[in-house]
């Protein structure tokens, strides 16, 4: 965490030296995980999401954005049903610091009174933060749930630090002339297959696993499986989504006296 806050703030001071016209706000909305509980199903146990940015206007086309965004997602096999006799489940809150590029199909800008609105698209990177737990709590990472602690077929401890190219597309609108608001659909294609502490095959034979021991039994809750079975898709990364709703604030940083398209745009 103490990475991905010293990145937000020497983003965001960088950003705020170089602007004119910088939008500064907040957004809510919710949040899911596909992958290997939960491979298909769009919006499937969505959790509340929330965040911030900040978005530096360089015309009416194209404009960068800092955000921060925390939700907890969540799935479970008996909810999920693509292999209910698995019986895995899992939630993790995620912290993710994004840049991205937008570019507005439409000219924009907030406090125009004609170009108040567009469609856009957008890309570019995010490093995030995660940690797995069971639906009761308890912190799967450190329990090696696919023999990591003990070296299962060479396997070693995942990383919770992650990076992944966030991309999706969105609609802003002026509110008035300096409020601003806007949707967004915006996916995470991640680096990594553990968000969901789930990825290649079981460790333990079934009449091996100790019920009073949680690592056993969150390994393989089932206890019906034996070393070397699938139990997740090492070939498939995992993917986040944050759905989202923002609202803005405009400030006008810099020279005030030079001319530009934005001053013009206001009174259009």
């Amino acid at each position: 965490m103490r990475s991905i806050r010293w990145m937000v703030v020497f983003l965001f001071i960088t950003i705020a030296s170089q602007a004119q016209t910088l939008e500064v706000g907040a957004f809510g909305g919710g949040a899911y995980y596909i992958g290997d509980i939960n491979p298909a199903m769009h919006f499937s146990q969505s959790q509340l999401s929330y965040g911030g940015l900040a978005r530096y206007n360089v015309n009416t086309r194209w404009a960068f954005r800092l955000s921060v965004s925390s939700s907890e997602i969540t799935a479970d096999d008996a909810k999920v049903k693509f292999n209910e006799d698995r019986a895995l489940a899992f939630k993790t809150r995620v912290n993710d610091a994004s840049v991205v590029a937008e570019f507005n199909f439409l000219e924009y800008f907030t406090g125009s009174k004609k170009d108040y609105f567009t469609p856009f698209i957008f890309g570019g990177a995010s490093v995030f933060q995660f940690t797995p737990r069971s639906l009761d709590g308890v912190s799967l990472r450190p329990l090696g749930t696919e023999g990591q602690n003990v070296g299962f077929d060479g396997r070693e401890q995942y990383s919770n630090i992650g990076f992944s190219v966030p991309f999706g597309f969105g609609f802003k609108y002026s509110l008035t002339k300096r409020l601003g608001m806007a949707f967004e659909w915006r996916m995470h294609k991640t680096f990594t297959d553990y968000i969901d502490d789930l990825s290649t095959t079981y460790y333990l034979s079934a009449n091996s696993i100790n019920p009073n021991e949680p690592a056993h039994v969150l390994s393989d809750p089932a206890m019906n499986h034996e070393p070397g079975m699938q139990r997740g898709d090492r070939k498939t990364n995992d993917w986040f989504n944050f759905t989202v709703i923002s609202f803005t604030y405009k400030f006008n940083l810099g020279n005030r006296n030079s001319c530009n398209s934005f001053d013009n745009n206001v009174s259009r």
